[in-house]
């Protein structure tokens, strides 16, 4: 009569697929410790012109800067040769050609051999773009970057964290190299 209670333990265990996360998502990797660093008596406004300058000598562009605050976020896109679309085997062929023989009014034959073409990796090379910010305050200072990969399309193919020790320390030996001077 009442066949629907077999179906019990099963709707039971799907109720059980609609909870919430216990933990919110964090970077993965975590930040470098080499991307936190005491301040060193030095004011958050000094720390923002040593990062406006080390950022521009590393090819940076300053989108967004607030002295106020302590705040630099810059970003620079280069592009990757030979990363073409990974994702469309079909495309990556640099080479074509053909043989052929064929009837018309008359009788033809050939060959043709090329290489490259319109949709060769050269039209098809992927962008990294990497996001820097730099928070200074009178506790320390603080760096975050992240790096995305887009493809020749626009679509976003590769993201990770780059608060990587190596990239961290260049910047700080960079920024402790500039002069001190005026405040902006």
């Amino acid at each position: 009569m009442r066949q629907w209670w077999w179906m019990m333990p099963g709707l039971a265990l799907l109720a059980g697929c609609q909870t919430t996360p216990t933990v919110l998502p964090t970077a993965e990797p975590q930040p470098a410790a080499e991307c936190r660093w005491e301040a060193d008596g030095l004011e958050p406004r000094e720390w923002v012109r040593r990062a406006l300058n080390a950022l521009e000598a590393d090819g940076f562009v300053v989108r967004d800067t607030e002295p106020a605050v302590g705040l630099v976020s810059a970003d620079r896109t280069r592009t990757i040769p030979g990363y073409g679309d990974r994702y469309d085997t079909w495309e990556r062929t640099g080479f074509f050609g053909g043989v052929g023989i064929g009837a018309g009014r008359g009788v033809s034959t050939g060959m043709m051999i090329g290489f490259g073409g319109a949709g060769g990796s050269i039209a098809q090379d992927a962008t990294q773009l990497e996001r820097v910010s730099v928070i200074a305050d009178p506790g320390g200072v603080r760096v975050s970057r992240d790096i995305q990969v887009i493809d020749w399309r626009g679509e976003l193919r590769e993201t990770r964290s780059g608060s990587d020790a190596p990239f961290c320390r260049s910047l700080r030996q960079a920024m402790t190299a500039v002069p001190a001077g005026e405040s902006l």
